[in-house]
């Protein structure tokens, strides 16, 4: 574990890094364990994977979005651990079940990602045969559990920051462009923005990203400065 916090530590302001580095070493570390990958809630449904050791993780997320079950949907809906001993054998996804064994998977677990209450996604370890997962395959794996949802976390409010800087930074261009172009103060441009998504039903946004690309206000046939 100490060499996972070092490596962990180096990999720190990279997510994509972290999550890749946790997905190798818990492939590596856990016993029984040959294949990683995390599994990212995506609009409170569906799983993405935002990172993997192979091509396998991947396929399993896919297989499940399509078909709308197996065991990372639900370590996500169930928010708890869910254990494959034998996919083989398995009868809580009839349609998913088959399509594992073709992909080669033989066990499974899927651990679920969560910080204060929020659900983020699973960490799923795979092996090729049956029962290769052991007591403590699930202890050291809700190590890494709890590793990958801190990035996880991370990663998201990371995400949220950027989004809002850029959001900003185009409505400060926006308005800078009704300024020079009607002559109106720094208010009366963010008012003329505001009034223009109201009549239009459009995210400010939205509003500002199309003026700035194209110099026109959307929906305007009245003169911006007017609702200013």
């Amino acid at each position: 574990m100490g060499r996972v916090a070092r490596l962990l530590q180096r990999r720190h302001g990279d997510v994509p890094a972290m999550l890749e580095a946790i997905t190798r070493v818990a492939a590596r570390s856990v016993p029984g364990a040959e294949e990683s990958g995390i599994s990212c809630l995506v609009a409170g449904r569906a799983v993405q994977p935002c990172a993997a050791t192979g091509n396998l993780p991947r396929r399993i997320d896919e297989v499940q979005n399509r078909l709308g079950e197996g065991p990372s949907l639900d370590a996500v809906r169930s928010r708890r651990t869910v254990r494959v001993d034998d996919i083989a054998t398995e009868r809580r996804w009839p349609r998913f079940t088959p399509a594992a064994v073709r992909l080669g998977v033989g066990s499974a677990r899927s651990f679920h990602l969560f910080v204060d209450q929020d659900s983020l996604g699973a960490l799923n370890l795979y092996a090729g045969r049956p029962r290769a997962f052991t007591d403590e395959s699930e202890t050291v794996g809700l190590v890494f559990a709890s590793h990958a949802a801190v990035a996880l976390q991370g990663a998201q409010q990371q995400q949220s920051l950027r989004s809002a800087m850029d959001h900003r930074d185009l409505v400060g261009q926006a308005k800078g462009i009704l300024m020079e172009r009607y002559k109106l103060t720094a208010e009366q441009a963010f008012a003329t923005l505001v009034h223009t998504s109201s009549i239009t039903n459009r995210k400010l946004t939205d509003i500002a990203e199309e003026l700035t690309a194209t110099g026109v206000m959307p929906g305007s046939g009245a003169d911006a400065h007017r609702a200013g």
